[in-house]
């Protein structure tokens, strides 16, 4: 299927809220490494520049307004920034601009829609787009764009303490609400050693709250303390 973008760049430009002076630095922000290997004719250069750059451009934007609003110890900083910055975040973001349809990607990464890959692929393209806006429309169009759609974040992020990882999340809330410190056990491990998946649950006491899986036991640990959030309702 040929990606929207290719048919009319207008209604992505309208869910950005911004309008491209240069219409190729949109196209290339929404190119994936992958595309190029399928259409090596294509007249674009992938992403992963335009990646580097807007990685730049958005932790110095977050880093100063941080640093000018607010008078909180470094660390605390530090955390926040992390929150809005990170992979999940921005993943979260540009699924709900909805500029997934518009990216161009080899078949093989369009059809893998739910792996951590398309996280980060999506992560990824959202720090391009900032890149290209930066390029386009220089520090102010970047702000304006990082305010209304990261910055405005923040809020949700310190009321509901996001900033802080589910692990040490979940286990401060068990032991306030319970007296309770959560347990890890390794439920199962399949796959080969390079690529091996490993399944954990989560336990108060003997009982399992949930279940996580992940690459690692500490991503599967995140990922069922995530889940355990969730199912305490916390």
């Amino acid at each position: 299927m040929t990606s929207n973008i290719l048919q009319d760049i207008t209604p992505l430009e309208k869910r950005l809220n911004y309008t491209f002076k240069d219409q190729s630095l949109l196209i290339q922000a929404m190119t994936h490494r992958s595309y190029l290997n399928e259409h090596a004719d294509f007249n674009s250069a992938h992403n992963e520049r335009l990646e580097f750059l807007g990685d730049a451009v958005l932790e110095i934007i977050v880093t100063e307004h941080l640093y000018t609003h607010y008078n909180n110890p470094e660390g605390e900083l530090t955390a926040w920034r992390s929150a809005l910055v990170n992979a999940k975040t921005l993943a979260d973001i540009g699924d709900e601009l909805g500029f997934e349809e518009f990216l161009l990607l080899s078949k093989g990464e369009a059809r893998d829609e739910k792996s951590k890959a398309r996280m980060y692929i999506l992560a990824n393209a959202m720090e391009a787009l900032i890149g290209a806006i930066y390029l386009d429309g220089r520090t102010k169009a970047a702000k304006k764009f990082i305010d209304a759609y990261i910055l405005s974040r923040l809020d949700i992020i310190l009321k509901d303490k996001l900033y802080i990882d589910p692990k040490s999340k979940f286990q401060e809330t068990a032991q306030e609400k319970l007296g309770v410190t959560p347990s890890y056990k390794v439920l199962e491990e399949s796959g080969p050693d390079h690529q091996k998946e490993f399944t954990v649950g989560v336990y108060l006491e003997k009982e399992m709250i949930a279940v996580g899986k992940g690459t690692s036991k500490q991503e599967a640990q995140i990922s069922a303390a995530e889940a355990g959030i969730k199912a305490k309702k916390w």
